[in-house]
């Protein structure tokens, strides 16, 4: 296994910077067989009674922070919270900041340096904690879209760039398959009897961190904190017993599921951080199916996707996107996969 087997040419017109209105109107690549063209707002239809769907309900924080060290600007994106005051975080310029240095993001809110990691970045000590923080973030800082959208950010990445589920404030990047979801399409999905039930994982900056190791087994994902609650696990498990299929709503739903998946199958409460890097040669266990956006080429998303599918299928399957014109990455399109047993 090499970098290069996950590498793929994407012309640059195909990344979406806004998405589509309304958002169920997006496009999904049907690619259980063949490679059907279709919208999300199709999903009813493409699934069936008894199946669960499950959504990550985190909510992204406005993580991108512009500050001062006395004559220093400094620019500040947080990655992830480890104490309820205390946030990771990328900076520029981090090398000329020293623990103990003081931050300030506005007359009334600032944050202290207490330490630096290669890996991690800043430990940053804010003046306030929890919802306070929350609340202060909103007021300061500006929503951390991803690093190929090449605009300025503005109001309407406040709603565009959240689920209209998002309830736990932590995130900050979008769970972005859940994107396309709207009150309607969840209404319509119940009424066709196919149930839909959330977890919750903090997708932290280093979703968009490359993979630079040739032998990608080499590389380690960031830690994220992710719950899922006894209710959750009950309804998937309930579902699949009863024969229905469970259908993770984009990477970082899969990811927690299989984080809290037993060998045998059945999903589990989980609560604490998670790591786990999923490559080809990885069994699945608690997923069948999984709706997902089309992924940077040799980023561990598209890694995931093409253990999910198959690497085959997948390079194919992108091709044809990008042939019919879909869009990709954050703001765009989705496919509909079906699980392939590793080894197919």
């Amino acid at each position: 296994m090499r970098l290069a087997d996950f590498d793929f040419d994407l012309p640059a017109d195909r990344i979406a910077d806004r998405p589509t209105v309304p958002r169920d109107m997006a496009r999904l690549l049907d690619l259980r067989e063949g490679a059907s063209d279709c919208f999300v707002r199709d999903l009813p239809a493409l699934l069936a009674p008894g199946d669960v769907l499950v959504l990550n309900d985190t909510r992204v924080i406005p993580a991108r922070l512009a500050g001062r060290r006395g004559e220093l600007a400094v620019a500040v994106t947080l990655h992830r919270q480890v104490g309820p005051a205390r946030w990771r975080a990328f900076a520029r310029p981090a090398k000329r900041l020293r623990p103990g240095d003081r931050i300030d993001f506005g007359h009334d809110f600032t944050a202290t340096l207490v330490d630096r990691d290669s890996v991690e970045g800043l430990l940053l000590q804010f003046d306030r904690a929890d919802a306070e923080l929350f609340r202060a973030l909103d007021r300061h800082g500006a929503m951390p879209l991803p690093p190929y959208i090449k605009r300025a950010v503005d109001d309407r990445d406040r709603a565009d760039y959240q689920t209209v589920y998002a309830s736990a404030p932590g995130a900050v990047a979008a769970p972005t398959a859940g994107l396309h979801f709207t009150p309607e399409l969840l209404a319509a999905l119940a009424a066709g009897g196919i149930a839909w039930t959330t977890v919750t994982l903090h997708v932290g900056a280093g979703t968009f961190l490359p993979v630079r190791n040739d032998d990608p087994r080499e590389h380690h994902l960031l830690a994220e904190w992710g719950s899922v609650s006894r209710a959750t696990a009950d309804r998937v498990n309930g579902a699949r017993a009863r024969g229905g299929r469970v259908v993770a709503v984009g990477t970082t739903s899969t990811r927690l599921l299989e984080s809290a998946a037993a060998a045998d199958g059945r999903v589990q409460p989980f609560s604490g951080e998670t790591d786990l890097f999923i490559l080809p040669g990885y069994r699945f266990h608690a997923i069948d199916l999984l709706l997902t956006n089309f992924h940077l080429p040799r980023s561990s998303l598209f890694m995931l996707v093409a253990a999910f599918a198959g690497l085959d299928r997948m390079r194919w399957a992108y091709g044809e996107a990008i042939r019919r014109g879909y869009r990709f990455y954050s703001y765009g399109d989705c496919c509909l996969l079906e699980r392939v047993e590793a080894g197919q």
